[in-house]
C-alpha cells in the first residue's frame, strides 16, 4: 500500500470515529441510562464481568445491564413482578439483581 493510500485510510478512520462520536452524543442527548429495563441480547452497554458491550447481557432485566430511555422514564417503567411476586422498576444506578447460575 503506498504512503497516500495510507494517509487516506488514516484520515477515513479518523473521520468516521468522529462522526460516530457526533452520532452517539445527538443521541444521547434528552436519554438517560436505564438499569434493569434489558431483555437478553438487548442491552445498550454494560453487562457486568464477563460481557463486552451491546447487546452482551445474559438474562431479562439484568440489573448491571443498561438501555437509554428519554430523559425521566427510567423510574417509571414497569416491569413483570419478581417470581417471588416483589414488584420492579427501571433505575437510574445498577441493581444488585443475583443471575441465575449457569
Amino acid at each position: 500500500m503506498s504512503k497516500t493510500m495510507k494517509t487516506v485510510a488514516i484520515v477515513g478512520a479518523v473521520a468516521a470515529a468522529m462522526t460516530a462520536q457526533s452520532a452517539t452524543t445527538a443521541e444521547a442527548a434528552g436519554k438517560e441510562k436505564c438499569y434493569g429495563i434489558s431483555l437478553a441480547g438487548e442491552n445498550d452497554c454494560a453487562a457486568g464481568p464477563g460481557t463486552t458491550c451491546a447487546g452482551t447481557s445474559t438474562v431479562d432485566y439484568q440489573g448491571n445491564a443498561w438501555t437509554l430511555v428519554d430523559a425521566g422514564t427510567c423510574a417509571k417503567i414497569d416491569l413483570p413482578a419478581m417470581a417471588d411476586g416483589t414488584a420492579r422498576q427501571g433505575s437510574l444506578e445498577e441493581l444488585n439483581r443475583d443471575l441465575p447460575s449457569a
